[in-house]
């Protein structure tokens, strides 16, 4: 269910456009939660306060992609009697808020806690933007993804849409991974016929 293609050099994401015509065509209703991979949920405000419902899906880790006093203001304390290990993120969801800078962490906070089995829920206020975005940057730097496979493996799931600003960060970022990518094949290559 979701095997895709490897990230590879000539598997460029489609232009903007494109993308939001992958993420706006065949739209369904967008429930509290749903499993977009395996282990891995995407889910709503009330999903992420409902202790009971979290510990029924056996969520051990929250990566609030909404945190902050003046938005979700959960955080670690919250969850000490489910034992729910805790990610914040203080993320506004508009185009010009810089969302870069946390791919790297809310990832390796996804991907350490999946290898150790973990069942992980990304959320945000409506589970669509926010917490898309952190989703789609994990499936990109940790499963090898582009950015056009990582949306279309998610909506088999659940219907995300990271706002404008979101989603041409997310190409800057399939775009430095194809950079680097090159960059080590060309050491490589080099390397081969030194």
């Amino acid at each position: 269910m979701f095997c895709l293609s490897p990230f590879c050099p000539q598997e460029v994401s489609r232009g903007p456009i494109k993308l939001r015509e992958i993420l706006w065509t065949n739209r369904k209703p967008v429930s509290s939660v749903n499993e977009v991979w395996p282990k891995l949920y995407i889910g709503d405000e009330s999903v992420a306060r409902d202790k009971t419902r979290l510990s029924s899906l056996g969520v051990t880790h929250v990566l609030n992609a909404a945190a902050g006093q003046h938005r979700i203001n959960t955080g670690q304390k919250f969850y000490t009697d489910i034992e729910v290990v805790y990610h914040g993120v203080e993320a506004a969801d508009h185009p010009e808020f810089n969302l870069q800078p946390f791919f790297n962490s809310a990832a390796q906070f996804i991907d350490r806690a999946l290898k150790e089995n973990g069942k992980v829920l990304v959320h945000c206020a409506m589970g669509v933007s926010r917490s898309g975005a952190l989703v789609l940057a994990y499936l990109m730097i940790h499963q090898s993804l582009t950015l056009a496979e990582a949306i279309m493996a998610v909506r088999l799931c659940r219907d995300i849409g990271p706002n404008s600003g979101f989603l041409e960060q997310l190409r800057k970022l399939e775009l430095n991974h194809l950079y680097l990518l090159n960059l080590c094949m060309s050491f490589m290559t080099v390397m081969f016929y030194v």
